[in-house]
């Protein structure tokens, strides 16, 4: 009995440690929004190469860490005949690279403790090397049959006409009063600049270390061996089910991001292995398309339709490329465990990695095309 009470309080705080979690990610997103989505948009109308629009995909997304925001400006354009399917398809395979900035950001939190730290880098970028491999298989193949665009036009005509349906976020209305306080109380203080957008950046950052920091703590002490065998060995064992529970978990949030970044404090906690989060992840992938296709039946715009099925195709088929071949299945495994063992002996990797892959590569690589 007194075990129980003693657990209680832990139980919690663990619950009220993870609303602020959830409330600083979605505060970091609505800052990025802000000083980001006008540059977004401005960069992807710029572009007809499928090269740049890759990059373009990748920079955008890591600017408004949101592949879904991304995915909604390319339909706009594409429905305002400003760029055409074909180059639109290049761009959201890149946001799909973007998207996973969040939870590698979410990683560095744990920057001061060097074992948690290896582990969360590992969980973290596990979703970025296996999107990073899809892009490799499916870009060029995409470039020379043009089979995502053929396949998501012909489903597009299937369900044309189709209602659409438009999901509430349970996460998303628990956390908005609390991110909208602060952005009040931001702007308040630093009046409508981007100043504002930078003081919301910074609280949600802290926010954001300060609880996966006490998350993990009070985890520790909580977890016993039995909470292992259900969250690490049924997993592992059931490989399908994690994919299946990342799937269903990201439909109801709406958000890949936060089923990902939910996920670090429990690896790098020693909770979960980075490979019983890498089913949960691949499913997340899947799961964050499928609101998308239901809300743009809802747009009439077959070119909305088109790129939604385009989205979901390109993580279905990356998916059933690499994931049920373990010689595959691994690769993205170990190359982010090599980073984590990299990154804990040498911090500064890990923001080498982060500044590189998701914004000085792209955006290099975006102007140099512009002089070329």
């Amino acid at each position: 009995m007194k075990k129980a009470l003693d657990i209680v309080p832990k139980i919690l705080a663990v619950v009220i440690l993870l609303y602020f979690f959830l409330v600083s990610i979605g505060l970091m997103g609505a800052a990025f929004k802000g000083f980001g989505k006008g540059f977004a948009e401005n960069l992807i109308s710029t572009t007809s190469n499928p090269f740049v629009g890759l990059f373009i995909g990748i920079l955008a997304t890591s600017i408004v860490q949101s592949s879904s925001t991304t995915t909604s400006v390319v339909v706009g354009i594409v429905g305002a005949g400003g760029i055409t399917v074909s180059n639109a398809i290049p761009i959201v395979m890149g946001a799909n690279i973007g998207t996973t900035v969040t939870n590698t950001l979410v990683s560095l939190g744990h920057v001061s403790r060097r074992d948690e730290f290896r582990r969360a880098i590992s969980a973290a970028t596990v979703h970025d090397f296996f999107n990073l491999i899809c892009v490799s298989i499916l870009f060029p193949l995409e470039l020379a049959t043009g089979f995502l665009e053929k396949c998501a036009t012909l489903m597009s005509t299937l369900f044309k006409g189709v209602g659409g349906i438009k999901f509430t976020s349970p996460i998303k209305l628990a956390t908005e009063p609390a991110v909208k306080i602060i952005d009040k109380m931001a702007h308040s203080l630093a009046g409508a600049s981007v100043g504002s957008y930078i003081l919301m950046l910074i609280v949600s950052m802290l926010l954001l270390f300060f609880c996966l920091y006490l998350i993990v703590k009070v985890m520790k002490s909580l977890v016993v061996k039995r909470a292992e065998i259900v969250l690490d060995n049924v997993i592992s064992r059931s490989k399908l089910l994690g994919l299946f529970a990342g799937l269903v978990f990201t439909i109801v949030v709406q958000s890949s991001s936060i089923t990902t970044s939910l996920l670090i404090p429990l690896v790098a906690a020693g909770i979960l292995t980075v490979e019983a989060a890498f089913p949960i992840t691949i499913g997340a992938n899947i799961g964050t398309t499928t609101t998308a296709i239901l809300a743009s039946f809802a747009t009439g715009n077959m070119s909305a339709i088109i790129i939604a099925f385009a989205h979901f195709l390109f993580n279905l088929t990356g998916t059933l490329f690499i994931y049920p071949i373990k010689i595959f299945r691994i690769i993205p495994i170990n190359l982010a465990k090599s980073l984590g063992d990299l990154a804990a002996e040498k911090r500064r990797y890990a923001l080498i990695y982060v500044l590189g892959l998701f914004f000085f590569v792209p955006g290099l690589l975006i102007l140099i095309s512009k002089y070329l």
